[in-house]
């Protein structure tokens, strides 16, 4: 079953455009930025502080690359409850960092805060197809999940 998720698109100011999606995460709604470029998810230690029920984080000993920096500590969460549109996933691992960089230059622009990026883990697994046109991110659900 494939579902649509209205987009975001926000202006960068000269430097492009990032898609926006709404995610639920522990009873609270987050923006998230879709990253075609990301192998993982990733949620920003202190955005995920402020969900409805706690989250725990523990930290990995993988260092992540990426994100402006050649290597940063990582953190991992158990998310026990996502969704994405009617996506629905319990016990999602994420990984996180301190995305309070990104934050910092959205609030500089106006643009609202992120709890962090949708990657490729999420957007490979369920065929995601982005139309800027229709400023709408498609996912293919399985069947077991369409009910």
């Amino acid at each position: 079953m494939k579902i649509s998720i209205p987009l975001q698109l926000i202006d960068l100011h000269d430097d492009g455009v990032h898609i926006l999606v709404k995610v639920t995460v522990c009873n609270t709604q987050f923006n998230v930025v879709v990253d075609t470029g990301a192998s993982k998810t990733v949620f920003d230690h202190h955005m995920l502080l402020q969900a409805e029920s706690p989250v725990e984080v523990v930290a990995t000993e993988k260092l992540s690359a990426g994100l402006g920096t050649t290597s940063m500590q990582s953190f991992t969460a158990i998310v026990p409850d996502f969704k994405i549109g009617k996506l629905y996933m319990t016990q999602f691992e994420a990984a996180v960092l301190d995305l309070s960089s990104i934050n910092d230059a959205y609030s500089q622009l106006n643009h609202p805060q992120v709890l962090g990026v949708l990657g490729g883990d999420i957007l490979m697994q369920y065929q995601a197809v982005i139309n800027y046109g229709r400023r709408k991110l498609y996912l293919t659900l399985p069947e077991k999940d369409s009910d």
